[in-house]
């Protein structure tokens, strides 16, 4: 089992910065590929981002490329998301999520962390 525990949502404005961590524990994560998730109100959740737990390898969703940055913390059992100039459309609850290397689907996901971005 993989436990996921999300932090670092809020409300900012547009333009503003906002970083996500993701605090992972359970298993080793060597083999795990870690993801960030997020999903608005009405819409179907969507992939934002993807890093390799073991590796430098990562993975965005073109809506979010060059605006946002995955990283992760091996030692503190850590995953970031680094947001910048957020826009009104990125308002959504996010999800960090685990899945095997390998895997088609992500097995374990946190609570999620509401992110709202103001106009």
């Amino acid at each position: 089992q993989v436990q996921l525990v999300e932090s670092g949502g809020g409300l900012v404005q547009a333009g503003d910065s906002l970083r996500l961590s993701c605090a992972a524990s359970g298993r080793t994560l060597s083999n795990y590929v870690m993801g960030w998730f997020r999903q608005a109100p009405g819409k179907e959740r969507e992939f934002i981002a993807a890093v390799l737990w073991i590796g430098s390898n990562t993975a965005y969703a073109d809506t979010v490329k060059g605006r946002f940055t995955i990283s992760k913390d091996t030692v503190k059992n850590m995953v970031y998301l680094q947001m910048n100039s957020l826009k009104p459309e990125d308002t959504a609850v996010y999800y960090c999520a685990a899945k095997g290397r390998g895997q088609s689907t992500y097995a374990y996901w946190g609570q999620g962390t509401q992110v709202t971005v103001s106009s």
